[in-house]
Parts: structure tokens; sequence; C-alpha cells
């Protein structure tokens, strides 16, 4: 008997300086609506929230509105970041006790929010760096996300198909990689779905390790990296620096047509990064691969990548950070049987991180 079962992943919930320019940016960006907000017009005296959905994935942006608060303490402290990837639990109670029972942090006690739309249980358990999980049973709630908030109009005119449709996982910097593991695997009863170490992810300057835990339904997944050895300084480190300790580094959204996906996020904005012309023309990769949906050429102009496992392959590509710090970046993924994390395309996506932190000076 799973005695950590989860039905998803609820939030990712983030900490910005600005939650209302946030937000914008995110519905004119990424395409997201905003469905809830709550600040001081509605009770919250100390910060401003404003709630953004795309399908099934649900962003939160979280920005004080005074000095001396500790959502901008931690803003300070890390810039524009990840604080809470909230899990819906179909036990709050239950998972809580299990958590602490089994060696994790309680941040906050279960315990319940109620308005006219029903009730919502909710708790939060310490994981890496200042970052949080909170455990969320809305099972019997029907507002727009917690008591509290009130629903909220779009801050532009949402996209006639939405950019992507869920939170395919979320991917932590740490700097102890197998004690986390074991954290994962003691607290929630995650099981390892892979590990890169050595020659998996390394370049001619820099490598790192990365493991992924997930649940057992697969619904949340959340690969571990951690810097080793190398020449140079790696993304990871580069990230430990600028962000002041382990934290979230991308968050992968699932899209069903990553080329639409990324023509309109690229029209309004979002900086990609660039896989060199010689990664396509390469003829292992076009024997590797095989037929896919799209002729090679069209991934080649986007400059998506692509790699094929044993079940099926994917489509992927990786905006650069999204903020002035180098720390949180996203991935766009379209999967076609696939469960892997395009372990074929390391070395080039690394590469073309490298290019990015040699213009900052930071390799």
């Amino acid at each position: 008997m799973d005695e950590f079962p989860v039905k998803g992943m609820d939030a990712v919930v983030f900490g910005v300086g600005n939650a209302y320019q946030a937000a914008h940016y995110y519905s004119t960006a990424f395409g997201m609506r905003r469905v809830a907000y709550r600040g001081p017009e509605n009770g919250s005296r100390e910060e401003a929230v404003h709630v953004l959905e795309s399908g099934g994935a649900r962003f939160v942006f979280r920005g004080p509105v005074k000095a001396g608060t500790e959502i901008g303490r931690h803003v300070a402290a890390h810039g524009d970041g990840v604080v809470d990837l909230a899990i819906e639990v179909p036990d709050v109670e239950a998972a809580y006790r299990h958590a602490l029972a089994n060696g994790a942090t309680g941040v906050e006690e279960p315990h319940v929010l109620e308005d006219e739309h029903g009730k919502v249980t909710i708790a939060a358990i310490a994981t890496y760096g200042e970052t949080r999980h909170s455990l969320v049973d809305r099972s019997l709630y029907s507002g727009p996300y917690l008591p509290g908030f009130e629903a909220a109009d779009p801050i532009v005119e949402p996209p006639a198909k939405r950019f992507f449709q869920a939170i395919d996982h979320c991917v932590g910097n740490v700097e102890r990689m197998d004690e986390w593991a074991d954290y994962y695997h003691r607290v929630m009863n995650f099981t390892d779905m892979a590990e890169f170490v050595g020659a998996d992810i390394a370049t001619e300057y820099s490598a790192l390790m990365s493991k992924v835990v997930a649940d057992g339904t697969r619904k949340v997944k959340f690969p571990l990296n951690e810097p080793a050895e190398g020449k140079r300084k790696s993304q990871i480190d580069e990230y430990l620096e600028f962000y002041g300790g382990p934290g979230v580094q991308h968050i992968a959204l699932a899209t069903n047509d990553i080329l639409r996906s990324v023509d309109q996020m690229r029209a309004a904005g979002v900086e990609f990064l660039q896989c060199p012309d010689s990664y396509y023309e390469d003829p292992e990769l076009r024997e590797r691969i095989g037929e896919v949906r799209v002729p090679i050429e069209e991934l080649q102009k986007r400059r998506i990548q692509v790699d094929r496992d044993e079940d099926g392959y994917l489509l992927q590509i990786f905006t650069k950070p999204v903020q002035d710090r180098p720390t949180v970046f996203f991935e766009l993924i379209e999967r076609h049987g696939s469960l892997g994390f395009g372990k074929g395309n390391f070395k080039a996506l690394f590469e073309a991180i490298e290019r990015e932190q040699e213009r900052r000076g930071n390799l």
C-alpha cells in the first residue's frame, strides 16, 4: 500500500519582486490565464498574489506590497524563484504524519481553510534550500484557488489554443543529490526513475550528476542535480551561487504542439537556447531518431531538440533564464511515448548553456 499517495502537482508557487508584472509576463509570453487574486483590496495587507493557469498547470506569483515581509526577504536573498512545489494529496493529515515520521521537517501543520465555496485542507513540509512542499486537498472546494482569493479576469486575452497543458517535471539543483533522493524515498515513498552520472551529462569543461525521483503513478517527477568535478564552473555551480543555495532550476511544461508554442512564445519575446546546426546535421542523430512527426528541418529552424528511447520519442526546447539572475528557466516538452528526459541531447544542451555562461562571464 502506498503510504504517501499523490494526485498530482497542485501549483508551482513563485516569490517575485512584482507579482503583477510577473503575472502580466506569463500571461503575455506563456499564454496563461489569470483566474484568481488576493491582495490589499481583499484583506491581504503584506503581499499581492496572482494565480494563473494553463490547462492543468497552475502558477502562483507572490510579491510584497510593503517592506519587511517574509516574501520580500526571500526575493532579496534569492531573486525571483520558486518557493513552493505544492502537491495535491487525498489525505493531508496522513501524508503529513507519514512525512514527519520519516524525517521531514514540518513547516505548517494541517489546517482547514473555508469559505462559501467549500473547504481546503493544507499543510507544508520543508525540502532543499528554502523550498517547501505544500500538501493540498481541494476535493471539497469549488472556488478559483483557495479561500481568501477572489476570481480574477485574465490580464490579457488568452490565446485560442493554450501553449502547454500540464507540468511535466520540476528540477531541483542541490549540493548533495543522494541525500535528497533518499529524502524523497523515505518521506514520500518516491522511487528512482532515472539516474545520470559521469559521462552522461558532461562536456569538455563541466559536468553534473542527476537522479529523477517520482511517485508511483509518475504524475509527479522531481529530477535532482548536483555539480560534478569539471575544468570550469558548471551550470549547477552558477545557479547555486546566484540563487544563494539549493532551489528549483527549471520547470518542464508538457505541450501537444511544440512548434506552435515555440513560434508564439518567441514572437512574444521568450528567448530560447540555440542548438547549433551541427546537431541537426549529424548523421548519427538522424539514424538514431528515425521518423518523427515533423521534418527535422522544421525542428532545426526552431532549434527544437529530439530524442528517442525504447518507449518512443520526445521533442524539447529550453528557454534562457526568465529573470536577471541566471537561475530559473523553463522547458517545453512534447512526448510521443518516451518517458525519458532527453539523455541523447544532454551534451548539446549543456554546451548551449555553457555558451550563455561564457557570455555572462560565469564559465
